[in-house]
C-alpha cells in the first residue's frame, strides 16, 4: 500500500493534487458500491448540507445524497476502508509531520442531474480539516457522462478528473477550489477529510 500512498503524496506535492489509481482494489471497491446500492435502496442516504454550524440543505449549492461511514456499523468493507485510512494518516503523519488526529467519510451518490457547485471544503469559522481525499466506485464513465470533478487551480487553470472506480484524490483542504459538474447518470464516490 505504500506504493499508492507515496504517489498520492508526491502527486499532491508536484502538483497541489493528489491522483491515484492503486488505493482501493477492484474487489474492495465492488463491495463499497454493493453497500451504497444497499442503502439507495433502503432509502437511508441524506440530502447533504453546507455549513458547519446548523446544516442548511441548498439544491442550489448540491444535491448529492451522503451517508456517514461509522464502525460502528460493522461492516467488513467499511471497516477495511477505515482501515486503510488509518494506515494512510500513519505513513502522512510519519513522512510528512502533518500532525492529522481525526478523519470523516461519507459515501456519496449523485443521481442524474446532481452538482455541488464550486467551493472549498475547509469551513471558515473551523479550520480542522487539513486534506480532502476523494475515492471514485463507478464501473464505466464516459466523456459525456458529466460529473466530473473539476478543480480550479490559483493560475486560473481548470482540471477535469472523470469519477472512474479506483480513481483517487488528494488535495489541501483550506486551498483547492473545486465543483462537481452535473452528472448525466449516477454517480458514487467515498468523499471526506482527513482532520487536525
Amino acid at each position: 500500500m505504500e506504493k499508492a500512498f507515496d504517489e498520492l503524496i508526491n502527486s499532491f506535492i508536484d502538483n497541489e493534487l493528489g491522483l491515484s489509481d492503486n488505493f482501493l482494489s477492484s474487489t474492495h471497491i465492488l463491495q463499497l458500491k454493493g453497500n451504497i446500492a444497499v442503502l439507495i435502496a433502503n432509502d437511508a442516504l441524506q440530502a447533504a448540507g453546507t455549513s458547519n454550524n446548523a446544516v442548511v440543505h441548498n439544491l442550489e449549492v448540491r444535491s448529492d445524497q451522503i451517508y456517514w461511514l461509522d464502525r460502528s456499523h460493522n461492516n467488513p468493507s467499511e471497516n477495511h476502508f477505515l482501515d486503510l485510512i488509518d494506515a494512510f494518516v500513519l505513513h502522512l503523519n510519519k513522512n510528512c509531520f502533518t500532525s492529522i488526529r481525526n478523519y470523516e467519510f461519507h459515501y456519496a451518490h449523485y443521481d442524474i442531474g446532481s452538482f455541488y457547485t464550486r467551493h472549498l471544503d475547509q469551513f471558515r469559522s473551523n479550520d480542522k480539516r487539513k486534506f480532502s481525499m476523494i475515492f471514485y466506485l463507478n464501473d464505466t464513465w464516459e466523456s459525456g457522462d458529466g460529473g466530473e470533478l473539476c478543480i480550479h487551480h490559483a493560475n486560473q487553470s481548470m482540471q477535469l478528473i472523470s469519477p472512474k472506480a479506483g480513481v483517487s484524490v488528494f488535495f489541501d483542504s483550506s486551498k483547492l477550489l473545486h465543483e462537481v459538474l452535473k452528472t448525466q447518470k449516477p454517480r458514487m464516490s467515498i468523499t471526506g477529510w482527513l482532520k487536525s
